[in-house]
């Protein structure tokens, strides 16, 4: 995860993509990232981030089309918010404590599949 620092905590890393979708990991995620597609999702590996306890990373995703598949350690908590036609899946943390990532996922088709290991 890059983290920003001074006066650029506000900063938003942006990725776009018309037709396909976004695959991120480990330093191309920011503390903010912004993922827009008219078709295509996002698939996003968060399992080598060293993301600090209490801290949160928060991802949106933009599309018409198309879901988020993500990865994290077994002890990130993950929030999912946003409008989309489609489902979450998340077993949970499997350790309590740990980093939270914020997933805001807005679309017409696709859900947000997390994957943990």
């Amino acid at each position: 995860m890059t983290k920003t620092s001074g006066n650029a905590t506000d900063r938003t890393d942006v990725h776009l993509s018309l037709i396909g979708g976004t695959r991120l990991e480990g330093k191309a995620v920011h503390e903010r990232t912004l993922t827009v597609s008219l078709i295509g999702g996002a698939d996003i590996d968060l399992t080598d981030v060293a993301v600090p306890d209490g801290s949160e990373l928060r991802l949106t995703k933009l599309s018409l089309i198309g879901g988020v598949k993500l990865r994290v350690r077994p002890d990130v908590r993950v929030v999912v918010t946003g409008v989309r036609l489609g489902g979450v899946s998340d077993e949970g943390p499997t350790v309590t404590g740990g980093p939270t990532v914020h997933v805001n996922a807005w679309g017409l088709l696709g859900g947000v599949r997390v994957l943990r290991g």
